[in-house]
């Protein structure tokens, strides 16, 4: 199966300079947007279709340069032996090195027998295909591919239409799942003809006024029409190819009406059993017309799930569903640098495979914060809502903006996972308690590289940020909502107060020296402490997101300078 082994790309519309070598199977590209996902995409098509000729304008060139031509080169490896023949392309073949992805003139021993495919486009617009090798063009030969071994490489797309693979036209995925033809030379001419014989029948009855008024017209002009003019249908409007055969359900309704997710789905089907001919797919936007269970589904279809890959497939994604769904090896992100026009494929590394099973939304972010657990997350999303709902600010998803739950776990389980998106192009920012020591290795070496660190004072968890830093007016309203948010456990509440305070507090006492104003710091210190732990009082996403909401964000100013400042800094990462 003939295989995209690189891909190299200069002054194609966004893309000053890309180049990247892509997986055998499976190639799921992400990113933010415009940062040249479907170009790619584009890209591969344009050189390797089956086409002598494509259309081209100055918007197509990066930045309209015309003066720097479009080049976009690709390696190709895994060739069959039609195209290792030397009388056909012995010039041309070359060495490919797939540890160091270089390309020699040559092939050789340890080097992969490839041929190197180019399209250039200059300030003429005209593209030019064309077989690269230094070797061949010192001897003068300049060629491309033989026409019938670019219909086989050429790529399948699959659109969000399937229309053009569900009937026997030109470059239909169902010419390739045999070598049978539809004959419509005999039946169809004669079926068009008695159509015409048949209609003029009619026709004549039907627009009797109409002919007898052009009748008279022509003979009034001297115009020559024979006995009388006729009304039958066109010629040219009934003829027919082998595109006018079609795939029909049992009662007789055209496939191409089907939903666009179900011919999706059934092109994907098709493209896989005709991958002996086409081993290359494109799919832009997987996820379009598709539910999720349906998009896992088209996933396999397209090999996804395969061990040895029957089809090479390049795809764009913006579903955390396909995410789950891939491996980390076959998902990569798109980084564009602007300044430079500079475009990266990065690889997902293996380490973040349990994040992008968990956490796939976190991929599909431009920035993404760190959370130790979900009471951190429920602590933003509050205060978050209460910036949008009452500030009418921007929230932070509208700032590209995704919250990753860490789950707890060691304390240097935040800095890994921050590690993985550092290293793909994320900006990072980790927001942790501070009751355990923070490794000063990982926090450093987080820190140099770009990302930013949030936690509370020394040996607060975030209740006893919460708790320790609010006055006691709003600490009788915390009080109050830990008994609205958990009704059947207000026994319990009473009980971890006087656990905690070593039976010197209770609840309903709490509650009373609140309201006057009266609570020591050591006994807002064994409220905290009896709020948190593993079953703590808000302990979710949900509960503390109520509290942040409701409580927290509405009293911000009677919390103290530190606990202030902390907040302040993350929304203003957030949304930078």
């Amino acid at each position: 199966m003939p295989t995209i082994r690189k891909l190299d790309i200069r002054n194609f519309r966004g893309i000053k300079h890309l180049s990247w070598m892509p997986s055998p199977g499976f190639n799921c590209l992400i990113g933010p947007g415009d940062s040249g996902k479907t170009s790619i995409l584009d890209a591969i098509d344009l050189c390797l279709g089956a086409r002598r000729v494509a259309a081209f304008t100055d918007a197509d060139f990066y930045n309209l340069d015309v003066s720097e031509p479009i080049a976009i080169t690709v390696v190709l490896g895994s060739l069959e032996d039609e195209l290792k023949k030397l009388d056909a392309y012995g010039d041309f073949l070359r060495g490919y090195d797939s540890t160091l992805g270089d390309l020699e003139e040559e092939p050789g021993n340890g080097l992969e027998t490839s041929l190197c495919v180019k399209l250039t486009v200059a300030q003429d617009l005209e593209p030019v295909w064309t077989l690269k090798s230094t070797r061949a063009a010192a001897k003068g030969l300049e060629r491309d591919l033989k026409w019938a071994d670019r219909e086989r490489l050429s790529p399948m797309r699959l659109g969000a239409l399937g229309d053009t693979h569900l009937a026997w036209r030109r470059g239909s995925l169902l010419n390739k799942l045999s070598d049978e033809k539809p004959d419509t030379s005999g039946v169809l001419s004669a079926a068009a003809r008695d159509a015409r014989t048949a209609f003029g029948g009619k026709a004549k009855g039907q627009l009797t006024d109409a002919i007898d008024i052009v009748n008279a017209t022509a003979k009034s002009l001297g115009i020559s029409v024979g006995a009388t003019a006729t009304a039958m249908l066109d010629i040219h409007s009934v003829t027919f190819g082998s595109g006018t055969i079609s795939l029909h359900d049992e009662t007789g309704i055209p496939l191409r009406g089907m939903g666009t997710g179900s011919k999706r789905l059934l092109t994907a089907g098709l493209h896989k059993e005709a991958s002996k001919a086409t081993s290359i797919a494109l799919v832009d936007e997987i996820e379009i017309g598709l539910e999720p269970h349906r998009i896992v589904r088209f996933l396999k279809s397209l090999g996804s799930k395969d061990k040895v890959p029957s089809v090479q497939v390049f795809a764009t994604s913006h579903s955390p569903i396909a995410l789950q769904e891939l491996s980390h090896g076959q998902v990569h992100v798109v980084r564009h640098d602007k300044a430079l026009g500079h475009t990266d494929v990065l690889a997902v590394p293996a380490d973040a495979q349990g994040a992008l099973r968990a956490t796939s939304n976190a991929f599909l972010a431009k920035s993404v914060l760190i959370c130790e657990g979900k009471t951190e997350i429920g602590f933003i999303r509050g205060i978050d809502l209460f910036r949008i709902e009452v500030k009418g600010k921007e929230s932070i998803d509208a700032a590209g903006v995704s919250l990753l739950d860490c789950d707890g776990g060691s304390e240097t389980r935040p800095f890994e996972r921050a590690a993985s998106f550092q290293s793909l192009g994320y900006r990072v920012a980790i927001f942790i308690d501070n009751d355990r020591a923070i490794p000063a290795t990982e926090a450093k070496r987080f820190t140099d590289n770009g990302g930013e660190l949030f936690h509370w004072a020394d040996g607060q968890s975030i209740e006893d940020a919460i708790i320790c830093s609010a006055s006691d007016a709003t600490v009788l309203a915390i009080l109050e909502a830990a008994v609205e948010l958990n009704p059947d456990d207000v026994s319990s509440i009473d009980g971890k107060i006087r656990t905690a305070s070593g039976g010197q507090l209770n609840l309903e006492d709490a509650k009373a020296l609140a309201e006057i104003g009266c609570l020591t710091l050591q006994q807002k210190g064994w409220i905290a402490k009896a709020a948190g732990g593993k079953k703590g009082w808000f302990k979710d996403i949900g509960r503390m997101e109520s509290l942040a909401r409701d409580v927290i964000a509405p009293k911000f100013n009677e919390f103290d300078t530190p606990f202030r400042t902390v907040v302040q800094s993350i929304l203003t990462w957030a949304v930078k």
